[in-house]
C-alpha cells in the first residue's frame, strides 16, 4: 500500500528533477505539473499554492545536494585550507552545476526582491553554513564556515560567467 507520505516523495522527486533541468523559470505550475504526471489543479491539491509547491521542491533539491556533498565529507574535521580545496573542485564540477545554477537563479530572484527565493535562500546558505562548521577543525568555525561560503559562492559566480579557470587558479 502506496501511504500519502510516499505519494508526496515522489511527486516531489519529480518536480525536483524538472526544477533542475529548466531552472526556476522553466517552472511555471503547468510543466511542473506536466512534469509529475497531473493537471494544474491536481498539483495545487497536494500544496497550498506554487510557493508552497516550489518551497517543497527546493528543500528536495537542497536535501539532494546535502547527499552528494555528504558522500565527499571527510571522516574528521579539516582545517580551512584543506577542506576547501577538497570542496571547490566538487562544487565546480558538472555533476553539481545543475545545483549550483539553480542557486544562482534564486540568489537572482531574491536580489529583485523576491521575498520567497530569499527566504528558501537563507536557509539553504545557513544550512550549508552549518554543514562548513561542522567539517572544520578550527577554533572559529562559524567564521572559517562563512569564509568558505564566500569563497565557494564567488568560485560557482566566476564558473557561471565563464571564468572558471579564474577560480581554479585561486585554490
Amino acid at each position: 500500500m502506496v501511504t500519502s507520505d510516499t505519494r508526496r516523495a515522489r511527486l516531489l522527486d519529480k518536480l525536483a528533477d524538472h526544477v533542475l533541468a529548466h531552472g526556476l523559470a522553466g517552472s511555471s505550475l503547468r510543466p511542473l505539473a506536466a512534469a509529475a504526471g497531473l493537471s494544474d489543479r491536481m498539483l495545487l491539491y497536494h500544496f497550498k499554492d506554487k510557493a508552497a509547491v516550489m518551497a517543497a521542491t527546493l528543500e528536495c533539491v537542497a536535501a539532494r545536494m546535502v547527499v552528494l556533498l555528504g558522500a565527499n565529507t571527510a571522516s574528521e574535521p579539516l582545517a580551512f585550507d584543506a577542506l576547501r580545496a577538497r570542496l571547490v573542485p566538487i562544487v565546480l564540477d558538472d555533476a553539481l552545476w545543475p545545483f549550483m545554477r539553480l542557486w544562482l537563479e534564486m540568489a537572482a530572484r531574491a536580489g529583485q526582491g523576491d521575498a520567497l527565493y530569499r527566504g528558501i535562500g537563507e536557509q539553504i546558505g545557513r544550512g550549508f553554513l552549518a554543514w562548513g562548521a561542522a567539517q572544520l577543525d578550527s577554533e572559529d568555525r562559524d567564521r572559517d564556515a562563512a569564509r568558505l561560503l564566500v569563497t565557494v559562492e564567488g568560485m560557482v559566480l566566476l564558473k557561471s560567467i565563464g571564468l572558471e579557470d579564474v577560480a581554479r587558479a585561486a585554490l
